[in-house]
């Protein structure tokens, strides 16, 4: 499929089950809130060698959508399963959000049959001075701190979500490979329910899974490097290709993944430069959700 003279191959992108938590973080002001949500999502770009996947969404919530009417910003963390979760859960709001200025913690999937006793386990932190009690309908502790009290609700809710979502743009410069994916983490962040783990959302080092040589979950995807085209038999580089630029994202239900993958994919082809546009899949040996780049394209555009 051609659009915009840019070639969208008529494949799909792989993505696979993992289990997520979705955090409300307000704090006194935007600012606090996101310096609350960066510092709890880091060292977090992929489950392969990090300990966990997170990141901060692109939608925020406003004083009037917020327990406490203060501005918010949504965190998701997510595993393999609900025991790792946990600690993560635990580890990085008591290190990162707890510590920061002005936060508050609350769960933001309300809706999600399990739930994970995050608050109830970080009220130890008050060393006995901490009291239980209700904002509105929810069941919050107030741990007194030196700045005066964090706020953070008893159970968070977690639930199965898609992981994996990507997609690959071919350039003919490394300018303009990056000014496309720019562009699509730009458009992708307006879709509420969706991360992107990768620094800037964009990743320049795809990866396949093992390797040909050492003993490694995973290494360079050779057959997508520009540098490796004539000296290698099963390269996928075109000609006019000289950098390339993965994006790979998250999202709470599969629906969200196939939007955000439509107006990615969309915002890439409009950059001028940019020469094709594919996916990663492993045949669905990986995952059970095949999200294709043309379908995803043509249900926003």
């Amino acid at each position: 499929m051609q659009f915009n003279g840019v070639e969208i191959e008529e494949t799909f992108a792989e993505a696979f089950p993992m289990v997520v938590g979705r955090i409300l973080v307000t704090a006194a002001n935007p600012s606090w809130a996101m310096t609350a949500g960066k510092t709890a999502t880091g060292f977090a770009s992929s489950i392969i060698m990090s300990p966990a996947e997170a990141a901060v969404e692109g939608s925020t919530a406003p004083p009037e959508k917020t327990p406490d009417g203060r501005p918010g910003i949504y965190v998701q963390m997510w595993h393999r399963s609900r025991r790792e979760l946990k600690l993560q859960m635990i580890t990085r709001i008591g290190q990162c959000i707890l510590t920061c200025p002005t936060t508050a913690a609350f769960d933001a999937l309300p809706d999600a049959v399990r739930k994970l006793k995050i608050g109830l386990a970080l009220r130890k932190f008050g060393d006995g001075f901490q009291k239980r009690d209700k904002l509105g309908d929810r069941s919050v502790w107030r741990i007194p701190v030196m700045e005066g009290e964090f706020i953070i609700e008893d159970r968070f809710g977690v639930k199965k979500g898609v992981a994996g979502g990507n997609f690959i743009i071919m350039a003919n410069s490394q300018a303009a490979a990056l000014e496309a994916a720019e562009k699509a983490v730009q458009a992708m962040g307006v879709v509420e329910g969706v991360v992107l783990p990768f620094p800037g959302g964009i990743c320049r080092s795809g990866s396949k899974v093992g390797s040909m040589k050492y003993k490694l979950p995973a290494s360079t995807n050779h057959p997508f490097c520009p540098t490796l085209r004539t000296s290698i038999s099963d390269s996928k580089i075109p000609e006019s290709v000289q950098s390339v630029y993965e994006l790979v994202f998250n999202g709470l239900d599969a629906e969200i993944i196939k939007r955000a993958t439509g107006v990615g994919v969309e915002a890439a082809a409009r950059t001028s430069g940019v020469v094709k546009i594919t996916a990663v899949n492993f045949g669905g040996k990986l995952g059970p959700y095949k999200i294709s780049l043309v379908d995803a394209l043509k249900s926003v555009s």
